[in-house]
């Protein structure tokens, strides 16, 4: 009796709460203007394409195969530039590029590590200034970890 009651109670309140549809109470149903749109595919696998929208955002791409009929050296390559507003009012610019090198991405907007320490720097440079006084084998490095890994006993 008391778990009918708790399911009762249970479906009670489920069916008072409202139902909303997501989008209506999370997107903007302001439509955004294409300013601005350009695309042109050629026949020889190169593309160019681009656009602009009311709200700032403005992308712009072109990308073509480097070393076509070379077999096994064909490469497409990619590049272009994106910006928009962002939220502080400024506008924020990527640059980027892909090819046999991967994507690189070159912008403001990308946080940066802090500058190396003066002292930290220096001893680097001491370090790089001296000649090796011995050769790393590789191999050896590796079977004497194996060997010490193996003679473990757990």
């Amino acid at each position: 009796m008391k778990v009918i009651v708790a399911l009762s109670a249970v479906l009670a309140v489920a069916s008072a709460i409202p139902i909303t549809d997501y989008h209506q109470d999370h997107y903007s149903t302001t439509p955004i203007p294409i300013l601005k749109f350009d695309s042109q595919q050629n026949h020889d696998g190169s593309y160019q394409y681009g656009y602009e929208t009311g709200n700032g955002i403005q992308v712009q791409e072109q990308g073509y195969i480097k070393n076509a009929g070379v077999k096994d050296a064909e490469i497409q390559v990619q590049q272009g530039y994106y910006s928009y507003v962002g939220p502080d009012g400024h506008p924020v610019s990527f640059s980027y590029i892909a090819d046999e090198n991967g994507f690189q991405v070159k912008s403001d907007a990308i946080p940066t590590p802090p500058p190396l320490p003066k002292e930290i720097a220096d001893v680097w440079a001491r370090i790089n200034a001296q000649p090796q006084q011995y050769q790393h084998d590789d191999n050896h490095l590796q079977q004497s970890q194996q060997q010490q890994y193996y003679s473990k006993t757990y």
